[in-house]
């Protein structure tokens, strides 16, 4: 079966009211970076409300696929078989064939949807439902109707051409990314803080992200990892501009002045200031974690509390009440898992303390931090202004 386009079905956006264009232009947008990189050529466009892919010659089907249902805002995939307008005898021999090259085992239940948006067309929609079921039952006798709960919905729409399509492949759902503003992402090199970015993404946040680089402790690989990690995200999330902070001097000298039970939440309040300039230098409107309940010493309430104490923007948690294995099994959707499990340490678990704190007080927090006030102001200067900055992209 040759399909010569895709109906992209969409959730949320069909209630947006007189917002409605804006949502459906930015999934358009969307789909074409999407496409980008997906042999052949396509035409992205909105048609009478619905937005189609129209396929320009040769293509490669199954990439197709697979690059839409990345995109956000997508609830529905329908490849869809396009033939030119024409009486309703010929209509059916079309029909019949397609129902034999989708279905030849023929013992499916059916049920016919026709819509007539070309009103030109002489034959209603319930005269045409009824032809074409009949057509269909008199070549495929195994084949019964069943309005109710049908196994194969044959959806038929007569426009400038005819539409033939009964498949729908599930899209990731959610909003178009870019529809709802942007945040900073705080991205390791672990499991947890690409699945955060996913799933702010998938709301329709566009994303900046900052890697925390800790040279010579951490090797270049892991920074490798890192970008090779943001692209992965990008596949679903759109370019990233990310953030490259060298933090050794820093670790340093709060490894040097300050309680090693609490050096993790010092370093984390100082990657959150760090993290937040560039933010809200950029005009994003929060920060991005991947932080969960109890996972780490650094994760408890109260040092999620003491975490929070130097953030002036909200800082969001989607995975905050997931456990492990529900965060694996999405890394392992998105394809950042096996990238993630590489033995290449970042900058958190190289300075890591052999018995953190796990209920800091955020009063004592501060005032382990005043130990650092002759140098700090200059490192973290030092860090912001010498930070590399890269737009990751997939398919680069």
């Amino acid at each position: 079966m040759t399909f010569h386009s895709f109906l992209i079905k969409y959730g949320e956006i069909g209630i947006k009211g007189k917002n409605r264009y804006m949502f459906e232009d930015a999934l358009v947008r969307q789909i074409r970076y999407a496409l980008k990189g997906v042999d052949g050529e396509f035409l992205v466009h909105k048609c009478h409300g619905r937005v189609y892919v129209d396929c320009e010659g040769e293509y490669d089907y199954e990439e197709t696929i697979e690059s839409l249902k990345k995109v956000f805002g997508i609830v529905g995939i329908c490849p869809v078989v396009r033939k030119p307008v024409k009486e309703l005898e010929e209509l059916k021999k079309d029909v019949v064939a397609y129902v034999g090259q989708m279905y030849p085992e023929g013992n499916q239940t059916f049920k016919v949807e026709a819509r007539r948006a070309n009103k030109r067309y002489p034959v209603n929609s319930m005269e045409i439902n009824c032809e074409l079921g009949e057509a269909v039952l008199e070549a495929y006798p195994e084949m019964k109707v069943d309005v109710h709960k049908p196994d194969v919905r044959l959806n038929v729409e007569i426009r400038e051409e005819v539409y033939l399509y009964s498949e729908i492949i599930p899209g990731p759902g959610g909003m178009p990314v870019g529809t709802n503003g942007s945040a900073m992402l705080l991205l390791s090199g672990g499991i947890d803080s690409p699945v955060a970015g996913y799933m702010i993404a998938k709301r329709g946040v566009q994303l900046e992200a900052t890697y925390f680089h800790a040279p010579p402790y951490t090797s270049e690989r892991a920074k490798e990892k890192v970008v090779d990690l943001a692209r992965l995200v990008s596949a679903y999330a759109g370019p990233i501009k990310l953030h490259i902070v060298n933090f050794t001097d820093i670790q340093l000298y709060i490894y040097e002045k300050c309680p090693h039970d609490e050096l993790t939440i010092i370093m984390r309040r100082y990657m959150m200031r760090i993290a937040e300039h560039f933010a809200q230098k950029d005009g994003c409107l929060g920060l991005i974690t991947g932080e969960s309940i109890g996972q780490v010493a650094s994760q408890t309430m109260q040092s999620l509390a003491a975490t929070n104490a130097v953030c002036t923007l909200p800082v969001y948690r989607p995975l905050i009440g997931f456990d492990k294995r529900e965060i694996v099994e999405i890394s392992e959707k998105i394809d950042t898992y096996e990238t993630s499990i590489q033995p290449f340490e970042d900058c958190c678990t190289i300075f890591v303390a052999k018995h953190p704190v796990t209920k800091p007080n955020t009063e004592r927090i501060e005032k382990s931090e005043l130990n650092l006030t002759e140098k700090i102001d200059e490192l973290m200067q030092t860090a912001i202004e010498t930070a590399e900055v890269i737009t990751v992209e997939m398919n680069e």
